[in-house]
């Protein structure tokens, strides 16, 4: 049976627990927490990204998180916390179920990043 794309959403935030932007900046610049922006390059323009984050789009993540893959990038490791978030939280949700499919064990969901932007979050301009 087909579903959703809400239907999608609700399963996986319900398997991928948030982290406030609180939480967050207790953990950030910990040498075992990833903080990786999901949104498309171009949304970044304007807007920049939490301070340290790595962005990679929504379409790449699994080819970069995928450690038996060329294209794994060397930040991804499933020792590590991984921190997603995206314009309004969706997006975020979907990554981290797809990297707990991986076999990831710690992924939070930030949610939005105009949320961190309102919670007075670090942020790098672009």
């Amino acid at each position: 049976m087909s579903k959703t794309i809400l239907e999608l959403m609700a399963e996986a935030n319900a398997m991928v627990p948030s982290i406030s932007p609180q939480e967050l900046t207790s953990i950030m610049g910990q040498d075992d927490v990833l903080v990786v922006d999901v949104r498309d390059a171009p949304e970044l323009i304007g807007t920049g990204k939490v301070q340290g984050a790595l962005n990679i789009s929504r379409g790449m993540l699994e080819f970069r998180a995928d450690e038996t893959l060329k294209s794994h990038h060397m930040a991804f490791s499933k020792d590590k916390t991984i921190v997603l978030y995206c314009a309004s939280g969706g997006r975020s949700a979907l990554c981290g179920k797809a990297l707990l499919d991986l076999g990831y064990q710690d992924v939070r969901n930030l949610g939005g990043f105009q949320g961190w932007v309102e919670a007075g979050g670090a942020i790098d301009k672009l």
